[in-house]
């Protein structure tokens, strides 16, 4: 006799590490970037420089988990959105698609952004 499990856990695992990603490493990007430079509060980097930091592997892989949990993140809480806030559980099976399928595809455009375009 065979259960079926369901993916609800790790949904859920990627849900929270992209919170918490996103809820670290999101706001000193926008403060750095946002903020600080444009004001002239810190003096920016020069373009030489922030293209060596975007060329380093290191620096890549840490952009593309960043996306990505905070794509799967998006994805799970606009999901429960739909299903509680708007009630619309009765249409889970393309919301689950829409939602899901969305964070897949941006984490593929972004993997693919960091791998060739950078």
């Amino acid at each position: 006799m065979s259960t079926r499990r369901s993916p609800e856990p790790v949904l859920w695992l990627l849900f929270s590490a992209g919170g918490m990603v996103a809820a670290l490493m999101v706001p000193v990007l926008l403060f750095l970037f946002g903020l600080a430079f444009p004001l002239g509060w810190i003096s920016p980097p020069d373009h030489a420089h922030l293209l060596a930091v975007l060329r380093n592997p290191i620096t890549r892989l840490i952009l593309f988990g960043l996306s990505a949990l905070a794509l799967f993140h998006w994805a799970h809480r606009f999901r429960f959105t739909l299903y509680e806030g708007l009630q619309l559980k009765r249409f889970s099976v393309p919301i689950v698609l829409l939602c899901y399928g969305g964070a897949v595809a941006g984490t593929i455009i972004a993997g693919y952004l960091l791998a060739f375009v950078v």
